[in-house]
């Protein structure tokens, strides 16, 4: 098999060869097909996130060691089975859920894995699918998509589901209400197409690419904002008669978590904070009390909201984002234009 691997923190990622596993217990390989490129990718890849003042969360010291294989967003055919594992087809495509835990704690047992503090996460902890194959843990962690395009399914095991996750968090329960998307890229452009099944609220966005507003107009966005305009936040107030119930930010840095309170209601808001840009927020913590406001952070999706997303899709809810494969050989390539904020939708590798 053929691993596109992280060899050095932050240099060209190489293609090395590899004997094919053989799953073992209740475990399955499966066949990637697919596998999308998210922008955590950059993060992992440069080997740490950032944390502002000269901090940072380095990617080793967490137990990663390289070289090392990314890529969470899988869509793969079973090809062989573990001793113990059952209930999936030998031949059929499945989009992979790749938030998995120990299986053991209080969290996992729940069904929120996603809490686990020993993570077994496929492409942040464990090789993933920028690769030919890639071992899942148990077959309850495959998910059939029949009737979705597989380029598109494999979006769903991170950006659908925590654009979905997100939108459970703002607390928007009024059709009166306003939500502020801040960044469509492929997480913002899930989470605005599947807006209409998870808020009763009309739904705004904001982005600096002009390219990214008009799409997300023809879309179904009710206005769209450039953050960059000095006159920004008069502008979104002065459209949603006071300001946002609640905001996303899927881009997380400090202008933009600012821009969303700033567009927020005077009293009672909510600011979810999804992106991983990075930096710090200087926040006067009066303001939450005296606000009322709501500040949270959302990471991915459980299972069930795999589940969820995949069934949306499937009844022909959600419109499929824009994507663009491209073969394994082109990883680096696609990084690099991902870094460089040239993609529209999603890239998906193709091994």
């Amino acid at each position: 098999m053929r691993r596109a691997e992280i060899v050095a923190w932050g240099q060209p990622l190489e293609i090395h060869e590899y004997p094919t596993p053989e799953p073992t217990g209740t475990e399955v390989l499966v066949r990637v097909t697919a596998c999308g490129i998210c922008h955590s990718d950059l993060h992992i890849h440069a080997g740490y996130f950032d944390l502002g003042g000269g901090r940072q969360i380095r990617i080793e010291e967490r137990g990663v060691k390289l070289p090392f294989t990314m890529g969470h967003e899988v869509v793969g055919r079973v090809e062989r089975l573990g001793p113990e594992a059952s209930g999936v087809e030998v031949g059929r495509e499945y989009v992979v859920y790749p938030w998995i835990g120990c299986g053991r704690c209080e969290a996992c047992q729940r069904g929120d894995e996603l809490l686990c503090l020993k993570p077994r996460i496929i492409g942040t902890w464990v090789h993933g699918g920028y690769a030919d194959h890639v071992i899942v843990p148990h077959p309850r962690y495959l998910v059939p998509f029949d009737g979705i395009p597989r380029e598109v399914a494999a979006t769903y095991a991170c950006s659908g589901i925590t654009a979905w996750s997100a939108l459970a968090k703002t607390g928007v329960a009024r059709p009166d209400q306003t939500l502020l998307l801040i960044g469509v890229g492929g997480v913002g452009t899930n989470a605005l197409h599947l807006a209409p099944h998870a808020v009763p609220g009309r739904v705004i966005v904001a982005d600096v690419d002009p390219a990214k507003r008009e799409r997300a107009l023809a879309a179904g966005a009710a206005a769209a904002f450039d953050p960059a305009d000095p006159q920004a936040v008069r502008q979104v107030k002065e459209w949603t008669g006071g300001g946002c119930a609640a905001a996303i930010d899927f881009v997380g840095r400090p202008e933009t978590a600012q821009f969303g309170l700033d567009c927020l209601v005077q009293k009672g808001g909510t600011l979810v904070v999804v992106g991983l840009y990075g930096d710090r927020l200087a926040l006067p913590l009066p303001l939450l009390p005296l606000r009322i406001l709501t500040l949270r952070g959302s990471y991915v999706g459980t299972l069930d909201d795999l589940k969820a997303v995949v069934r949306l899709a499937q009844a022909g809810k959600v419109p499929f984002i824009p994507v663009r494969t491209r073969p394994l050989e082109e990883v680096n390539a696609a990084l690099a234009d991902l870094a460089a904020g040239r993609v529209i939708g999603r890239q998906v590798l193709v091994p």
